[in-house]
């Protein structure tokens, strides 16, 4: 049997379960947290996990989901369009943050 291939939503709503309520929107070169406004570097991001989508009937709605938690120990989750519709510098913002700001099993394909 084919195992069914889970939402982002999915994946938000089991986070937030865990604690992962805070939701970061990039602008201006920096990761906002939606409530504070506070603009985190990448410097201050560690990526817990992430969950990579792609669209069923469209190829080009492809997506990451980044798991996060920040220097301040806020934990939150963001979304991230990539392939040929991506939004350049908030792709760049993501390669910034530091290989050792990674979680070591950060490429998690099933719900934890």
């Amino acid at each position: 049997m084919k195992k069914e291939q889970k939402h982002e939503t999915d994946y938000i709503r089991k986070y937030q379960e865990e604690g992962y309520t805070a939701n970061f929107l990039f602008d201006g070169g920096a990761l906002l947290d939606s409530e504070t406004k506070y603009a985190y570097t990448p410097e201050e991001i560690f990526i817990v996990a992430h969950h990579r989508y792609e669209g069923m009937s469209d190829p080009d709605d492809m997506s990451i989901l980044y798991i996060i938690e920040t220097a301040d120990k806020k934990k939150g989750t963001h979304l991230l369009g990539y392939g040929p519709t991506a939004d350049l510098e908030e792709a760049e913002f993501f390669k910034d943050i530091p290989e050792e700001n990674y979680s070591t099993n950060a490429d998690i394909h099933k719900l934890t």
